[in-house]
């Protein structure tokens, strides 16, 4: 297949594109399929000033299911883009000051060691990392630092049905919708199927943006029915009708509820344990270097 590609790129990449792809003016060479050997054993394809593209780098972006000329205007525009790229980097070389060059090379040393050390950590706090949380930990976070979880948006209970205008059983179905007891609940359950979306949960703290996406025809002018506590509401659209039975409420600025700000606490409490379990590797690692001579601080 490789062999078949490289025919392809002599007689479609090479004859379209060599003439105005990489610059030639600006020292550029396109090798042809036959290609020149560097040091190692890595067939180059392209060459711009002291960077080199690879074969290799470029196999993977055709395979058997690729066309001829897919394949051709596919590695042409990379090498194009890879070409271009290195010739910017030549000309920033020549160009920036040496003290700008070594403070990028530092940034870039400094995310290398970043990126290795912290995949290394996270792989060793996914192993240890003990996650179980129970409700007392969350409650007394919660408890201590309370002025941390006021709300900063509406918040409501409710329950919601939308279902076709047509429906037969339609008073049926908004009487036990609004009276709701268990056989209520667990008769409109049943009935689900005719549904067209539904929500029988109104024990569950959701944010007003959410209800106004789900509900077609309220509107934040509707705000001030919304919330309204144990209130209900019949609202309708060219072709569906959507009852809706607002249970409770809680506006901005109020106090959020233990359970509504639960996922924030875990996560946070999840990140202390973490922070101490890093530090504690992180002793752990130079004790042990220590002890093995393979760190020493000289006086």
């Amino acid at each position: 297949m490789w062999h078949s590609n490289c025919v392809m790129l002599k007689k479609s990449i090479l004859k379209k594109t060599l003439n105005g792809i990489l610059f030639g003016a600006l020292c550029v060479s396109l090798m042809s399929c036959d290609y020149f050997q560097q040091n190692d054993d890595r067939k180059v394809v392209v060459r711009v000033n002291d960077s080199y593209l690879y074969e290799e780098d470029i196999r993977s972006l055709i395979n058997d299911n690729t066309s001829a000329e897919d394949s051709a205007i596919i590695v042409s525009n990379y090498i194009t883009r890879w070409a271009t790229q290195q010739l910017l980097i030549d000309r920033a070389e020549l160009n920036l000051s040496e003290t700008q060059q070594e403070e990028f090379n530092d940034l870039v040393s400094n995310y290398r060691n970043e990126l290795y050390t912290n995949a290394y950590t996270d792989a060793l706090v996914s192993r240890d990392l003990d996650t179980s949380l129970n409700r007392e930990e969350i409650s007394t976070y919660y408890e201590e630092n309370k002025e941390n979880f006021i709300l900063n948006e509406d918040l409501v209970q409710i329950r919601y049905i939308n279902l076709p205008k047509n429906s037969n059983n339609l008073e049926e179905i908004e009487k036990m919708f609004k009276r709701f007891n268990e056989e209520d609940r667990e008769n409109l359950l049943n009935m689900a199927l005719q549904f067209k979306n539904y929500s029988m949960n109104d024990s569950v703290w959701v944010k007003t943006k959410t209800v106004y996406d789900k509900i077609g025809p309220l509107t934040v002018e509707d705000r001030a029915r919304l919330l309204k506590k144990d209130n209900f509401m019949e609202l309708q659209d060219s072709l569906n009708v959507y009852l809706v039975y607002v249970n409770n409420v809680l506006e901005r600025n109020e106090q959020a509820p233990l359970e509504y700000a639960s996922p924030t606490i875990r996560e946070i409490l999840l990140n202390k344990r973490k922070q101490a379990l890093i530090k504690e590797l992180e002793k752990d690692i130079t004790k042990d270097a220590i002890k093995n001579n393979e760190f020493e601080i000289y006086n």
